[in-house]
C-alpha cells in the first residue's frame, strides 16, 4: 500500500507538470501566471539481459533494470525564489536461479524557500526528506532486513543565509537546523538502528520498553549545490550537505554528497553516471572482518537507456 500511495502521489505530480509544460508554448494570457515557474521532469529506464548456454567463460542468466525520475519546479519573482526537486530511483537484478537483488533505491525530496535581502544574499528555509521504497538487506543471503520504507527516514529543516550568485551555484549556511531520523520498523528500532534509543531488555531478552522510533538532533547545516552544462549534451549536477550535532559529538560531521553526470545522445537515449557518498556517525556498519562501527558509504550507478524530458522552457534558456 505504501508503494501504491507514493506512486499515485508522483503520478499526480507528473500530470500537473505536463499540461503546464504544454500550455507554456501557447502564449496566452493564462500562461502569464505560470511564466515565473520553470518546470522540468526527466524519466529514464535502463534494462539489460544476459543469458549463457555452454559458455566456457561462465556467467549467470539475469535481467536487470533501473528506473529513475527527476522532477523540478522552480519559482522566481522579484525577491522570492522557491526551488523544489524530487528524485525517485529503483533498480534491481534478477538472477534466473536466485531471488531479486536490489541495486538502487532512493526517495529524495528537497524544497527551499528564499527571500532576497541584498543580492546575491537570501534568507532561506529548507526542508529535505529522504527514505527508500522497499526492504534492504546487508547481504543477499540475509532473511532479516536491515532497512525498509521509513526505516530510516530523514527529515531536515533548516533556517539560514544562502548565497545565490547565479542559477548554477547555491551555498547555504544554517546555524539553526533540525535533523529527524525515523525508524518505523520496530525490530530495527529495538536494536537501536540508525541512532535511535534501543529497547530496554529484561531477563531472557524480553522487551521491557520498546526502542524509540524517532531521533531528534539540533545542530548546524551547510549545503552546496552546483549544476552546469559543461559541454554540449553533457551536464553535471552535484550536492554536498554537512550537519553537526550541537549536543553530541559535534566534531563528527554527517556527510551526504552526490554527483550526477548526464550524457544526452538524442531526444530518447542517454547515459548517466551517479555517485553518492554518505557518512553518518549514528549508523553502525559491519565490515568483512566483523568489526562494527560508523563507516563511509559509497555508491556508483552507471546507466544507458531510454530517457524522456518534459519542460516548459528550452535548454538554451538555462
Amino acid at each position: 500500500m505504501k508503494l501504491k500511495a507514493i506512486g499515485l502521489l508522483f503520478f499526480s505530480f507528473t500530470l500537473m507538470l505536463t499540461p503546464m509544460s504544454q500550455k507554456s508554448n501557447a502564449g496566452s494570457k493564462e500562461n502569464e501566471s505560470v511564466s515565473n515557474w520553470k518546470l522540468k521532469s526527466v524519466f529514464s529506464l535502463n534494462v539489460t539481459q544476459s543469458s549463457f548456454t555452454n559458455w566456457n567463460a561462465g556467467g549467470r542468466n539475469n535481467v536487470s533494470g533501473l528506473g529513475f525520475i527527476n522532477a523540478q519546479a522552480n519559482y522566481k519573482k522579484d525577491k522570492i525564489k522557491w526551488a523544489n526537486q524530487m528524485t525517485l530511483g529503483l533498480g534491481g537484478v534478477q538472477y534466473f536461479d536466485d531471488d531479486l537483488q536490489k541495486t538502487d533505491d532512493v526517495i529524495d525530496i528537497q524544497t527551499t524557500f528564499s527571500y532576497g535581502v541584498k543580492d546575491p544574499w537570501f534568507i532561506s528555509l529548507l526542508g529535505g526528506f529522504r527514505t527508500q521504497f522497499i526492504d534492504g538487506f546487508a547481504n543477499p543471503e540475509d532473511t532479516v532486513r536491515s532497512s525498509t520504507f521509513m526505516a530510516p527516514g530523514y527529515l531536515n529543516l533548516s533556517l539560514g543565509l544562502e548565497f545565490i550568485p547565479n542559477d548554477n551555484l547555491k551555498l547555504m549556511l544554517s546555524p539553526l537546523s533540525g535533523k529527524f531520523t525515523f525508524v518505523q520498523d520496530q525490530n530495527l528500532a529495538n536494536n537501536g538502528a540508525f541512532g535511535v534509543a534501543p529497547a530496554v531488555l529484561g531477563t531472557g531478552g524480553i522487551v521491557l520498553e520498546p526502542g524509540e522510533n524517532i531521533r531528534s538532533e539540533l545542530g548546524s547545516y551547510f549545503r552546496v549545490v552546483y549544476s552546469k552544462e559543461v559541454m554540449e549534451n553533457i551536464d553535471i549536477s552535484s550536492r554536498l550537505e554537512l550537519f553537526s550535532n550541537y549536543n553530541e559529538n559535534p566534531e563528527n560531521i554527517d556527510v551526504n554528497g552526490e554527483i550526477n553526470v548526464n550524457f544526452k545522445v538524442n531526444q530518447w537515449f542517454s547515459a548517466s553516471l551517479q555517485m553518492n557518498l554518505i557518512y553518518d556517525d549514528d549508523i553502525d556498519i559491519e565490515d568483512r572482518d566483523g568489526n562494527v562501527g560508523p563507516r563511509t558509504q559509497f555508491k556508483q550507478v552507471i546507466g544507458v537507456g531510454v530517457s524522456y524530458r518534459l519542460a516548459n522552457y528550452k535548454e538554451e534558456e538555462k
